[in-house]
């Protein structure tokens, strides 16, 4: 198989991304509306197929793969949980925000969540908007190195190329459409990716001898990597439970990710939530098998060796069974789909820091898109020199954003009354639970953004209870 070839392939299909992504420009409005949310005209299959796009990409590739070479059958309650609590988020959570959305004319999402009690949450603003930008930038990065650790197996790049060509891919998304060219080739890259893993997951378990053999040769891995629940977990029977749900948390936590639930803030208000949760989970429920499957043929078929990293199992397993033109496709669309995530990721940024921090107006368009220069560049040193693996910066990410945001929607959703500095305290005090239960290494055991959820939980409660008798007035 020659790299040449893989090369030309890789280049033309990474261009055809590209080109859809700069097509968008051409239903493009000259608003700050318009480059943050797609003006919320947004049809329901587009925002669907982009939210569970942005909710994956070099995550699932690269992350997600490598997390189910490494531990097995267990990685499985990663995927069930996360699609599970997100699920039952749908229904509590979603057409409220399309609705609120219109309500409040916000166009972020710490925005969104300082107007929801019609009132001007400015401190608030302020705070969320940077954590999104510290947290959302992690993960904005995340996705940079996935991408580039798919460009270093399958081209022999340096580490560093796929990042800086994956910020000037970022820029050129930005500019051309904005939010819309994130939604059009997160459609396109679904497609593709879902096909080629599709295929690629066929022919491993063709090449590994049937499903028996695979089932067969599975358990000979060791004798713990068929096991429902990884080894070493404490607390006897609550052990396996706390682990679980510490991943239902994870699922959860979606409504605390402000690139995703800015997907549903792109909907037209009149969209119908039954059709956007079949497109959503469909595809949801079945990439998931597909990527669980992939990780567990790839254990079989590349035996561990030495120092081999696990999230390069799938482009590794790619060069090993597809010809040159589909590898080619393949590294295009693992490229492409993590660039345009972290495009939706600095959008979001973008959204915060210009309207929530910084204060711009409806029509700061050329400061709007000056920013995102400056914020691709600051996320660019991040994606070089950040330590730790794409499944790692993931989590933190998603742990850190749920922690700050999701227990305060969903009691707003409940019609709970916050003040604002008790919105503060809570967003700041679930960030420090997920902070020092990484700090004693105890995501092991439990995933940190189930303390740090409940963290924002108990504070809410702590200050109804007290109440303004016992001089929280201020709080509650």
């Amino acid at each position: 198989m020659g790299t040449p070839l893989i090369m030309i392939t890789f280049s033309l299909f990474l261009c055809l991304f590209l080109g859809i992504g700069i097509a968008s420009a051409i239903k493009k409005k000259n608003t700050v509306s318009d480059y943050l949310l797609a003006n919320q005209g947004v049809s329901d299959w587009v925002a669907a197929l982009s939210a569970v796009a942005s909710s994956n990409s070099g995550y699932m590739f690269i992350g997600m793969i490598g997390y189910t070479y490494s531990v097995g059958i267990s990685s499985m309650w990663a995927m069930i949980g996360w699609i599970v609590g997100d699920f039952l988020m749908s229904f509590l959570i979603y057409s409220k925000i399309i609705q609120k959305t219109a309500r409040t004319n916000s166009l972020s999402f710490s925005e969104l969540l300082g107007k929801w009690q019609d009132k001007e949450f400015k401190q608030f603003r302020k705070v969320a908007g940077l954590i999104i930008v510290l947290f959302l930038g992690v993960y904005a990065a995340a996705q940079l190195n996935a991408g580039s650790k798919a460009l270093f197996v399958m081209l022999g790049l340096p580490d560093y190329m796929g990042a800086i060509i994956g910020a000037v891919i970022v820029i050129i998304y930005c500019f051309s459409g904005g939010m819309r060219a994130s939604l059009w080739t997160d459609v396109a890259q679904s497609i593709v990716m879902f096909m080629a893993m599709g295929l690629l997951c066929v022919l491993a378990v063709m090449s590994i001898g049937g499903l028996d053999m695979f089932v067969v040769k599975l358990q000979g891995v060791s004798t713990t990597y068929t096991n429902l629940f990884p080894p070493g977990l404490k607390w006897g029977a609550l052990g396996p439970f706390l682990f679980g749900m510490g991943w239902f948390f994870a699922g959860l936590a979606v409504i605390g990710q402000p690139h995703i639930m800015s997907r549903f803030m792109t909907l037209r208000p009149d969209s119908k939530m039954w059709k956007v949760r079949l497109y959503y989970y469909s595809w949801y429920v079945s990439f998931s098998i597909l990527t669980v499957m992939v990780g567990l043929c790839a254990r079989l078929l590349l035996p561990e060796l030495g120092s081999f990293d696990a999230e390069l199992a799938l482009p590794l397993l790619a060069l090993d069974l597809f010809p040159a033109v589909l590898v080619g496709l393949i590294l295009a669309g693992i490229f492409s789909a993590a660039i345009s995530t972290a495009d939706s990721q600095i959008i979001s940024c973008i959204a915060s820091l210009s309207r929530d921090v910084l204060g711009f107006k409806d029509k700061a368009l050329k400061q709007t898109k000056a920013l995102t220069l400056l914020l691709t560049a600051f996320i660019l040193v991040i994606a070089l020199f950040a330590p730790g693996n794409v499944f790692s910066l993931v989590i933190v990410a998603w742990s850190g954003l749920a922690s700050a945001f999701a227990p305060m929607l969903i009691l707003l959703v409940f019609k709970r009354p916050i003040s604002e500095r008790l919105a503060i305290l809570m967003s700041l005090s679930g960030l420090v639970v997920v902070v020092m239960w990484r700090l004693f290494g105890l995501e092991y055991y439990v995933v940190d953004v189930l303390p740090g959820m409940l963290m924002g939980f108990l504070v809410y409660g702590l200050a109804s209870v007290l109440g303004p008798s016992k001089g929280i007035d201020s709080f509650s």
